[in-house]
């Protein structure tokens, strides 16, 4: 063991790796970068998190930081650093509870492992993202995941009721909604936690109408810190969770949460719809959305043929009889031998507490669209609606596979505008991406949020002109998107590759108030540096991972 090892050995019960395989296992996650840490460690409980904030704290002569990982997707690199990186799903992950509608459970808990306890009791947390069954809730937390069912039920800062942190002076604190008496009560404490309540106070109420304004008006927004959803004047509350959700660990190390859950509807029926054409979708998504559908969601051409081109190894996801499979798709052959691939297809999923009444929400959308020139079905049974719905959760991990000498490039993966605008705001997008005929991409999104996925492919064989497209087409769409009034991350968060945009997106005045927020809860910069704030484009470039 080194002498640093030894040290924290003193004051910390769980593992800790220094192992060159572990720490460059650590090094990666689902993004374009590569950080390598000084040390890993796997926390026994909340005392060993407070144990190692305050020694991280107590000894800046090591130059040492603390950043958690859950599951390690993370698109964003929001989980690499180069101190030390807090495992938390090795121990700390239990479900602690679960009664009513509501439910307490450990930061790495698997999201897996947490909705089949909850299914037992017919509830659901319905912000899971598509990394479901590789992520932890940890992770949904930092980043205010969302995923499909957003569109009816929100993103993860709506079910969290509570939350418990260790903050920087080394202590954990609970944090939950705060009616005015109780805020009061708070500043006046002579503690840490009473100076952040006092500081916090001072930052969201002297600029409430300022981050009122800068607040993206979106249907979604994980960019920068949520200060406008701390205090409700509706409701008079304070509310430090909604800075914490979202904030990438960069605040403190959250060791518990708390959610409210919903029940889930039990049936579901699928609109699926063609569109050969951009022009009508703004009307289109409009209809569909006054039946109230539960998911709605795009993907382009590039991944429909993609599935069909792919046949094989597309028909193994769908894990049933290669048979009776492949027959579904005769439609589908046709429509590529006729040259008649649709632009972009639609999935609208009505649920109900019975089949018919799904089934019914369903025709009344296909009414609804009917004067539009397109081409929809209802899917007769769920073999059917599963063909549609794996190709768009599929499709992209079928270019990566097929698309040799090339590596996913998750750097414009998380655009989101105005539902309405997409119409609009898709051409123009498109356009940018012939500009580099290099990149391979498909398409995909939650259409009725207006949030798109867009992750390339790109040679990472030449490394200088990779970080000089990605750089450029960073620029160019993030413009693009901010023309639009909308926010350069909806789900995935800033991490390394987006935290140099947000002066970009929010100007000086607000990034200062982002900036000033940090050093409230973190003045010695211990929790995650680099994200959120003192990210820049010259550390990003400079640790994308190469061929």
């Amino acid at each position: 063991m080194s002498r640093i090892e030894d040290r924290i050995r003193e004051v910390f019960r769980g593992e800790i790796s220094s192992n060159p395989q572990i720490l460059d296992s650590y090094s990666k996650d689902a993004s374009l970068f590569q950080v390598r840490p000084r040390l890993v460690l796997f926390p026994q409980d909340r005392d060993d998190v407070k144990h190692i904030v305050s020694f991280v704290r107590e000894h800046p002569e090591e130059k040492l930081s603390v950043t958690c990982r859950a599951g390690g997707s993370d698109m964003s690199g929001g989980p690499l650093n180069e101190g030390i990186i807090l495992d938390m799903t090795r121990h700390m992950n239990k479900v602690l509870d679960i009664r009513g509608d509501y439910a307490q459970v450990e930061p790495g808990c698997w999201y897996r492992d947490f909705e089949k306890e909850t299914l037992k009791h017919n509830l659901l947390l319905p912000s899971f993202p598509a990394s479901r069954e590789i992520c932890a809730i940890g992770g949904m937390v930092a980043n205010n995941s969302g995923g499909e069912k957003s569109l009816r039920y929100g993103k993860t800062e709506r079910y969290i009721k509570r939350l418990k942190v260790v903050l920087a002076d080394g202590n954990e604190y609970a944090f939950s909604p705060l009616s005015r008496q109780e805020l009061e009560e708070k500043t006046r404490l002579a503690t840490f936690e009473g100076e952040v309540y006092r500081k916090m106070r001072n930052i969201v109420q002297d600029n409430y109408d300022v981050l009122q304004e800068a607040k993206p008006r979106v249907s979604k927004n994980s960019a920068g810190y949520a200060l406008w959803n701390v205090w409700d004047k509706e409701r008079d509350t304070f509310d430090l969770t909604q800075l914490f959700c979202g904030s990438q660990g960069t605040l403190g190390v959250i060791t518990e949460i708390a959610f409210g859950l919903v029940a889930p509807r039990p049936n579901s029926c699928l609109l699926v719809m063609f569109l050969k054409d951009l022009e009508p979708l703004a009307e289109i998504t409009s209809a569909v959305l006054l039946q109230k559908p539960e998911t709605f969601e795009l993907y382009d051409d590039n991944a429909f043929k993609l599935a069909l081109r792919f046949f094989p190894d597309f028909i193994k996801r769908l894990k049933g009889n290669i048979i009776s499979l492949g027959l579904q798709f005769i439609p589908e052959f046709f429509m590529l031998l006729q040259g008649g691939i649709p632009k972009l297809i639609l999935l609208a999923e009505f649920t109900g507490n019975s089949a018919k009444e799904a089934r019914e929400k369903a025709k009344a959308a296909q009414r609804q669209v009917a004067a539009y020139p397109i081409t929809s079905r209802i899917a007769k049974n769920e073999t059917e609606a599963q063909k549609y719905i794996v190709m768009r959760r599929e499709s992209f991990d079928l270019l990566r596979k097929h698309a040799h000498g090339m590596r996913t490039a998750p750097f414009i993966d998380d655009l989101v505008v105005r539902a309405e605008d997409l119409e609009r705001f898709l051409p123009k997008l498109q356009a940018l991406l012939t500009e580099y005929p290099d990149l391979l991409y498909t398409l995909q999104g939650h259409v009725g949020d207006g949030n798109l996925h867009v992750i390339p492919l790109i040679k990472m064989k030449d490394v200088p002109a990779a970080k000089k497209t990605i750089g450029e087409l960073s620029k160019k769409v993030y413009r693009l998107v901010l023309d639009f009034h909308g926010s350069i991350t909806a789900e995935h968060n800033d991490g390394i590759i987006r935290t140099p945009f947000l002066k970009q997106m929010y100007g000086e005045r607000v990034t200062a108030l982002f900036e000033e927020t940090k050093l409230v809860f973190d003045p010695d910069g211990i929790f995650n540096p680099g994200k959120k704030t003192g990210g820049t484009m010259e550390y990003m470039l400079n640790h994308i991972i190469g061929s």
